[in-house]
């Protein structure tokens, strides 16, 4: 078991050496120069170059790679050529919103999505295997912004029960930050509980024709203790799987909700930083974002030793 847990975090850490290096060359790809966007076009020759000295925007690329490895590696992510302050701090202030964001869609899209899921999948036929057909069907067709639009609509124009955006940040109380996350929140969740649960609903109709729990049915047990016991927690690989990949996505891929509900999370960093040419902070950013789904998917894959005893017999 722990020669299993060793290799796979030295196979997480050789992954992100390879994925920085790649961030790095790519970014270097664009194009563009850094100095000229912060001095603009009419400025010497002269003062060009010595700029981009200071950054270190003259050396080679592997020295230039080596210096931005080590600053990671260190905790010291450099300084943000747009906003003159360094980038560790705002990549922790926009995950401030960013974060709290994503944990709240993602409880929500489970809330909603494993119970749908589980009785679509054992009362087949029933009401709740419609309800839970069309709710996927309609939640995944529609765009998370477009949800965010509505709600907007309903709940800030017609209603004049929540704020339309902006966020009040947290020091100014944990419930005015938190209503301003819940109109986004929901609107991240809906598309992610459609598809979970779809994944829900398939592997608990999967795991029901499993010998186990036909067994546990010929032992006497009850319909309702066989699904709960036996059935759900074997159909949780593919579940969690999916809530792993969901978790990185919208904590990535937020920026459109981001826009439209005009909070300052990570995602609208990385668009700004995109806009704005600022080279570090957007290396940064992707780096900590695919940093994020490496990591998630080592946290998943130890999430089955812990609830599948059989693959801890396999290791």
């Amino acid at each position: 078991m722990i020669a299993l847990l060793l290799r796979r975090f030295l196979g997480l850490l050789f992954t992100l050496l390879i994925v920085s290096l790649l961030i790095f060359a790519v970014m270097d790809l664009l194009p563009g120069d850094p100095a000229s966007i912060m001095l603009g076009t009419s400025t010497s020759s002269e003062t060009l170059s010595a700029l981009r000295h200071e950054l270190g925007l003259d050396q080679p690329l592997i020295l230039r790679y080596g210096r931005w490895l080590a600053g990671v590696m260190s905790g010291n992510l450099g300084q943000s050529y747009t906003y003159g302050v360094p980038v560790a701090g705002l990549i922790a202030e926009r995950l401030s919103v960013t974060l709290p964001l994503a944990l709240m869609a993602i409880m929500l899209s489970v809330a909603i999505a494993l119970p749908l899921g589980v009785l679509a999948a054992s009362r087949r036929g029933s009401i709740f295997a419609v309800i839970a057909t069309l709710f996927s069907q309609i939640s995944i067709a529609l765009p998370a912004f477009w949800v965010a639009l509505l709600l907007i609509i309903l709940f800030s124009t017609m209603l004049g029960l929540m704020p339309a955006g902006g966020f009040p940040g947290w020091n100014e109380g944990f419930l005015p930050a938190l209503q301003a996350l819940v109109m986004p929140a929901v609107a991240l969740a809906m598309p992610q509980a459609g598809v979970l649960t779809r994944v829900a609903r398939s592997a608990v109709l999967e795991t029901m024709h499993e010998d186990f729990a036909r067994t546990a049915m010929a032992k006497g047990l009850s319909s309702s203790a066989v699904l709960w016991r036996h059935i759900v927690p074997n159909a949780l690989i593919p579940i969690l799987t999916m809530i792993g990949l969901q978790f990185t996505f919208l904590v990535a891929g937020a920026v459109l909700v981001e826009n439209v509900f005009n909070l300052p999370g990570l995602g609208r960093l990385a668009l700004q930083a995109l806009s704005q040419r600022d080279i570090i902070v957007m290396q940064d950013v992707v780096l900590f974002f695919a940093a994020l789904v490496i990591v998630m998917n080592f946290i998943v894959d130890l999430s089955y030793l812990a609830i599948d005893p059989r693959m801890r017999k396999a290791v």
